[in-house]
């Protein structure tokens, strides 16, 4: 892991990306002490006097939303949805995707045949059509949406260590280890598991920059996260009609979920790079 380290620390695009998602984290963590107001009181000050929200002052550095409530307190409780259902909704598809992955390649036959062909049928839908009709039959709350976004991104990652698993799967040592007398418990867990660790923390990186993304749609069309939980996706949704009059509404969460998602890309690139040991050696 130090090797790791050291060679991503020489990546400033990773080093960006690693200081924001850690700025996010403590805004996240912090936000009731963090934040200038309650996310939920709604201020008669906070509208001016024909009732529209305000623009970024020095009492509110983010300006006001459309019910006079301080957009800053509400988007650093936002950066709290946006993590939580990233990590969650992630490392559930990383788990599912390398559970079904693992098994269908290593055990192969009509049991591989079967998991590999339903995770075609999944990939077959769209994934934003299949989390939007998932989530008007199973209902919209913050851990609702994280399962869906589960049930919908673990097919890429089955799809990869299955590959993976295969490969690893004909290999000597495994052959020589099997004819040992190792079980096959022994064998995934030891000798095949362990081989996944870097791919398996690659997609659990770069596939929170699309969870993030696609929790913002959801509450985006009124199917995610739902008031009075700020999310930055229905901030975005809730003042839409004002994108003329008060476009920091619009861009300020967009801005935010932008940045997010850029920082968990820059760094799942750079760890793909420190993991891979064809880079090693080179600049």
């Amino acid at each position: 892991m130090r090797d790791v380290w050291r060679r991503m620390r020489r990546d400033k695009a990773a080093l960006f990306g690693i200081l924001l998602i850690t700025l996010t984290v403590v805004v996240a963590v912090f936000a009731p002490w963090l934040a200038p107001y309650d996310y939920q009181e709604q201020m008669f000050e906070g509208l001016s006097l024909q009732g529209a929200p305000l623009p970024p002052s020095e009492d509110f550095l983010f300006g006001t939303d459309t019910l006079g409530r301080d957009l800053l307190s509400r988007m650093m409780y936002g950066a709290r949805t946006s993590l939580i259902v990233g990590v969650v909704a992630n490392g559930a598809a990383v788990l599912i995707g390398t559970v079904l992955g693992t098994t269908a390649g290593y055990l192969g036959g009509w049991t591989g045949i079967a998991i590999m062909r339903f995770t075609d049928l999944m990939m077959a839908f769209p994934a934003l059509l299949l989390a939007i009709a998932l989530a008007a039959i199973i209902g919209a709350s913050l851990w609702i949406v994280a399962l869906v976004i589960a049930l919908v991104n673990w097919v890429q990652v089955a799809r990869v260590v299955y590959t993976e698993t295969r490969s690893l799967a004909e290999r000597e040592f495994i052959e020589a280890t099997r004819n040992l007398g190792a079980g096959d418990v022994r064998i995934l867990f030891v000798h095949i598991v362990p081989h996944l660790v870097p791919t398996m923390l690659v997609w659990a990186t770069l596939g929170i920059a699309t969870t993030v993304l696609l929790e913002a749609t959801l509450s985006f069309l009124g199917i995610g996260v739902q008031p009075p939980r700020p999310s930055w996706g229905n901030i975005i949704q809730e003042s839409q009609t004002y994108f003329a009059t008060a476009p920091w509404l619009v861009f300020i969460p967009g801005a935010a979920i932008l940045l997010l998602a850029l920082s968990f890309n820059l760094v799942g690139d750079a760890l793909r790079d420190a993991l891979d040991p064809t880079q090693r050696g080179r600049q």
